[in-house]
Formats: C-alpha cells, structure tokens, sequence
C-alpha cells in the first residue's frame, strides 16, 4: 500500500480512537448527494452497522481492530469489500448491542448513529422486541415497533438526508426455546417483517429479506446448522446473511 494511502489509515484510527462513536468524515463526506440506482459509492465511504447481538457479535468497545467489529455477518461483510476494494478506502462501524430494542436504539440513536454521519446506515433489530413479547411484556407489540421505528427512521432521514439506509428483516428458525413455543414466535416475527418491509417500501429504503434466505438455506442443512438456538447465526448463517447483504445493497448502489 502506497505511504500516503497508509499515513491516511493511521490519522483516520488515531482520531477515531479520541472521538470513539463520532466517525471522523472527509468533508465531501458530510455533503454527499444522494445516490442514483446503483451508481457506484464514492472512496471514503462510510458503513455503520446498527442493531443487538446479531450485528454486536460481541465486538469489543475500544479500537482493538482484531475484535472492533465482532465475529458475525458486519464483519464478514467489511473483510469481503476492504480485501476486495482496497483502492476505495472504505469505512467500517458497528455499533450493534446485545438486547437491544427499538426502544434502546432510540435512546442512544444520537450518540451512536446521527453522530457518525454514516453514508450508509444498516439497520437489524426485531428479534428482542419479539422475545419480550412473548415474555408477557405489554409494551412491546407490533403495532409499538412500528411506531418507534418510524419515529426512529424519521428522525435520521430529517438529520442524515443524504444517508442510504438499508433495513435488514428480522428472522428465526425451529430451534430451541424458539421450537418449543414455534406457533407465538412465528406470530411475533411475522408481523414485525411486514412492518419492517413497509418502513422499507414507505421511506424507499434499500430492504435485505433474510427470512426466506434462512428458510431455502433448510435445503442444504438442518436449522441449527445456521441458527444455532432459533435466534443467533451460526457462523455459516453469518455468512449466509453477509452474501444476501452485499447482493442486495447492490443492487441499488454498487459497492463492489
């Protein structure tokens, strides 16, 4: 890699390590335009990765670049573009954390995703809202996730309105307790995927369907060979979710 190239790798870590959630952005950065169907994305493009354990994968919170981005599909993806496109200079944040919520994201959607001024902002989040459904917590329904992520997606389209924002679909698979009480979680998750699809379609976001990747995956292997308690990925299933990523962001922007 040139020196340039290098010294510029080293500023960019240095004052992300001061600056912690905030990105440190090129100015062109900041005032980027929108992107035209699959127009391909500037060098120094930014990725933020949003959502709980699934895209947390037990990331650590310091700039150790061994583990800043956990071991799941976020990583998979960064580690595909950047030994793939190494000239594009690409940007990599995940700010995924275990148990979270909508509501979670909410409160701390400032700190850790307006700041950032991501150029593509990738949000997961569903599975944990279903969980606490089903625990008997009246506050969480379909109708509540809806609400609090439009409000969640409304507010970063008013700050960021130059950011892709990409909506994966939540998902489960037969597996453990998520089997045993198969009928109530297919409920739950069903409906906030259609509520996630039209978030999608109502703010033209770029939309990832996951559920029926997982569920044509069952063709190759049993459920638990991909999801190994009916929630979190195997790593097969991470990369399952990281090919279906790339191929649908794709199509509307090309990353690679």
């Amino acid at each position: 890699m040139p020196s340039s190239k290098v010294s510029s790798r080293r500023k960019f870590l240095q004052q992300a390590s001061f600056l912690g959630a905030a990105a440190v952005a090129a100015p062109s950065m900041l005032t980027a335009s929108p992107l035209s169907t699959n127009e391909k994305v500037a060098d120094g493009y930014t990725f933020l990765f949003q959502g709980d354990s699934i895209t947390d994968g037990n990331r650590s919170r310091n700039m150790d670049w061994n583990h800043v981005l956990g071991h799941g599909y976020a990583y998979l993806i960064a580690a595909r573009l950047w030994y793939d496109l190494p000239a594009k200079g690409y940007h990599f944040f995940n700010r995924g954390i275990s148990g979270n919520k909508v509501t979670d994201l909410a409160q701390r959607w400032q700190d850790d995703a307006i700041a950032i001024k991501p150029d593509l902002l990738s949000i997961l989040v569903g599975v944990n809202d279903v969980n606490a459904a089903i625990s008997g917590d009246k506050n969480f329904t379909v109708a509540s996730y809806e609400n609090d992520y439009r409000a969640l997606l409304t507010q970063t389209k008013k700050q960021l309105p130059s950011t892709e924002i990409v909506i994966c679909e939540p998902f489960i698979l037969p597996v453990g307790r998520v089997k045993d009480n198969w009928d109530k979680w297919q409920q739950e998750i069903i409906g906030r995927q259609q509520v996630a699809k039209k978030l999608a379609d109502e703010f033209n976001l770029i939309y990832v369907p996951l559920q029926e990747t997982f569920n044509q995956a069952l063709k190759k292997a049993p459920a638990d060979y991909w999801i190994w308690d009916g929630v979190h990925p195997m790593p097969g299933g991470h990369e399952l979710m990281a090919r279906q990523w790339i191929k649908q962001v794709n199509k509307k922007i090309r990353i690679s």
